[in-house]
């Protein structure tokens, strides 16, 4: 009997064979640079190759089918160069950056309201024009804009257009070490400046211009948050979750709660995704296949449910994640509808190609790897997980098959959350299978809420019966987060590590569904190699021994670490304040597996503003200090400026011989420029945390 032929998946999924040059290609030319002159070249040379195959005789053609065929991957390899080079604004020659100084007006138009933060207006500017030498030209480009709170009544609104005058500013890290690449983020949203503007530094111009379509958007969101916030009424936690569930809204979120749902594995929940798509295509599906005409009219079917998702994604704000995941399931929809046994493998990769032709930076955005990854997941093997056990139970069954997609969705996911997370919850299993129905009922019942909003007696049952359904699930992520072990945190992860754990869940994956040994031992050797590089790293870093002083607005934090433990000096406010700690010296001692705080290290001692840490010394001056000039001038490795001291930097070295001089974020922005010209006029070494990032000193 002939054995079954199986149709290979690139053969079954053509746009697989096309997205993977694509993305090859991005990869390649983002990290080297080829002139835009010679990738247009190549492009025309395997154009004008390609367009003589069918003058060819047929022989030859059938010969050299395969050089074809690597023809079209060279062309969309190069193509990809072109699409990076056509998405950097910085390439379009009316790019305000281009004419951008100091004296230069600017005409912003605010692309969307603005957004409260704890002390500004935070709002997206474009910019129209760029007054310079008083002439007017047109010009392109966006700008981050921050209010001051001093002017809320006079603030602007979206479509108003603004007149500045200087003050730009480049968008810069924190330079800490494991920090957020916010500069590179907002790169790739196409934003290069920042502005903060106070109510006397610019001009609201008349004339507003609005977008219909985002002027619907806004309205129809600001509407849906109105009702949300008139019938879901009590714990600004449940209100916030309520809204981040149903239109993706996160300022009213609290922090704690966000913290909880993340450490547990479900922060997907309040983020709007494929997670909301999805859950809204099934229904839509279930409910048009029991209407009469359109159960029988597969036109009427294909274009409703677009339609509605379409809606569904306007409504919700548009943003970046809804739309992709829109387009992800606009591709499966079409390719349902166009093909009686599609492969749901060549939908995605359609997807993924028309995102990334659109714009190809998105194949480094955290959610559309993660989105992508989990899809797959959950396609590849969500049937062979569920297969492994049967139960005839149709409720346990039921479970097992939930159970199955949330593992087959983690599979592929969890090595890209260990690399930007650095940690793995242990409850998500059971997070999961409980919040994910109940946060679809949640989602369902806001939307019944909309849809009954006119009657005032039905919104507020609804709006009561929603928030003690938000209440009792905030309750179980409660329970999970405090529970003993429920997060491994502080996980060593680096690109190559990574990748070679990808490479491991791959095989091992492979060769159990195909059961092939050879794809076992291709995982054991991953396996060795990925556990000899984890263990090199963390090996590396137990004889460590550094010095950090933080970048961080308007503090003094400073990081003494050897090996796996550190010794922290700087403000109060760090002790008490957790986000603080999180958001600047968590990432750096993720990084550094600097695992334990310790009261005491070996090598470190201190004497009033001195310290020693092994061969190394640092002075800190800050504003309680007060010198008597000694008759030797001190030595020393490191001194530290902090808490706006009053002193010159001649009086210092008057008493002190620095190697360096490091100027932390606690001072204010004019003494620091002051301290600055001083220590150039001396030819002394400076560094200026708020300008060049976290100082570090190596203490061997």
């Amino acid at each position: 009997m002939a054995s079954e032929y199986k149709i290979p998946v690139w053969k079954s999924a053509p746009f697989i064979r096309l997205l993977l040059p694509l993305a090859a290609g991005i990869i390649f030319h983002r990290y080297i640079i080829v002139p835009f002159s010679v990738t247009l070249t190549l492009i025309t040379v395997f154009l004008m190759g390609l367009a003589a195959f069918p003058f060819l005789p047929l022989a030859h053609r059938y010969r050299l089918n395969s050089l074809r065929g690597m023809l079209i991957n060279f062309i969309i390899f190069c193509l990809a160069g072109f699409l990076l080079w056509n998405k950097d604004i910085r390439n379009n020659q009316n790019w305000f950056g281009n004419r951008y100084t100091d004296s230069s007006a600017i005409i912003l138009k605010i692309n969307a309201p603005p957004v409260e933060k704890e002390r500004t207006f935070k709002a997206e500017g474009v910019v129209m024009h760029l007054s310079e030498k008083d002439s007017l030209y047109r010009a392109k480009g966006k700008v981050l804009i921050y209010f001051s709170k001093d002017d809320t009544a006079g603030l602007p609104k979206y479509g108003d257009r603004i007149l500045i005058s200087g003050g730009l500013q480049s968008i810069k890290n924190s330079g800490n070490p494991g920090a957020f690449n916010y500069s590179r983020y907002m790169g790739f949203q196409q934003t290069y400046h920042q502005v903060f503007l106070k109510k006397d530094m610019y001009v609201v111009l008349p004339g507003r211009q609005e977008n219909p379509l985002y002027s619907f958007i806004y309205s129809t969101r600001d509407n849906v948050i109105g009702i949300l916030d008139k019938y879901i009424v009590g714990d600004k936690k449940v209100t916030g979750i309520g809204k981040a569930l149903l239109i993706g809204y996160k300022e009213d979120l609290d922090k704690d709660v966000v913290q909880a749902y993340s450490n547990t594995g479900v922060v997907h929940i309040i983020a709007i995704s494929g997670l909301h798509l999805g859950l809204i295509y099934v229904v839509l599906v279930w409910i048009f296949s029991r209407i009469p005409y359109i159960r029988r009219s597969p036109h009427a079917k294909v274009l409703l449910i677009l339609g509605c998702l379409w809606l569904f994604s306007l409504i919700t704000g548009a943003s970046a994640s809804v739309l992709r995941s829109a387009v992800m399931f606009t591709c499966i929809v079409i390719g349902k509808y166009l093909y009686k046994q599609p492969t749901i493998y060549n939908s995605l990769a359609a997807s993924a190609f028309l995102l990334l032709c659109y714009d190809p930076l998105l194949l480094w955005d955290v959610g559309f790897q993660l989105s992508y990854c989990a899809v797959g997941g959950i396609v590849w093997l969500q049937k062979p997980i569920a297969n492994l056990i049967y139960f005839k139970n149709a409720h346990v069954r039921k479970i097992w098959e939930m159970t199955a997609l949330t593992l087959a969705a983690q599979v592929l996911t969890f090595p890209i959350c260990i690399y930007y997370f650095h940690q793995f919850p242990t409850t998500f299993l059971f997070t999961n299978l409980i919040c994910v129905p109940l946060s679809t009922v949640i989602l369902f019942a806001e939307i019944v809420l909309i849809v009954v909003s006119a009657v005032p007696l039905l919104a507020v049952i609804s709006g009561k019966f929603i928030y003690v359904l938000i209440w009792f699930m905030n309750l179980i992520i409660d329970f999970f987060d405090k529970m003993p072990m429920s997060l491994v945190d502080g996980i060593y992860a680096t690109p190559a590590t990574t990748f070679l754990l990808y490479a491991l869940v791959i095989f091992i994956c492979t060769g159990l569904l195909y059961q092939n040994k050879f794809y076992i031992k291709t995982a054991l050797g991953f396996l060795l190699a990925f556990t000899g590089l984890w263990a090199y790293g963390k090996i590396s870093l137990a004889h460590q021994k550094k010095m950090i002083i933080y970048n961080v607005s308007r503090h003094t934090a400073i990081d003494f670490i050897s090996g796996n433990r550190y010794f922290f000096h700087g403000d109060e406010d760090f002790v008490a304040n957790g986000t603080l700690q999180n958001f600047n010296l968590k990432p750096a001692r993720v990084a550094l597996q600097a695992e334990k705080s310790s009261d005491t290290l070996k090598s470190l001692y201190h004497s009033g503003y001195l310290w020693q840490f092994h061969n190394k010394t640092l002075m800190v001056i800050d504003s309680t200090v007060k010198f008597n000039p000694p008759a030797l001038r001190i030595p020393v490795d490191v001194l530290l400026i902090s808490k706006k001291p009053k002193i010159n930097i001649s009086d210092i070295t008057n008493a002190v011989s620095p190697a360096i001089i490091v100027i932390d974020g606690s001072n204010s922005l004019w003494k620091i420029g002051e301290w600055k010209k001083e220590c150039e006029k001396l030819h002394l070494r400076c560094h200026i945390t708020s300008e060049q990032g976290a100082f570090i000193l190596d203490a061997y």
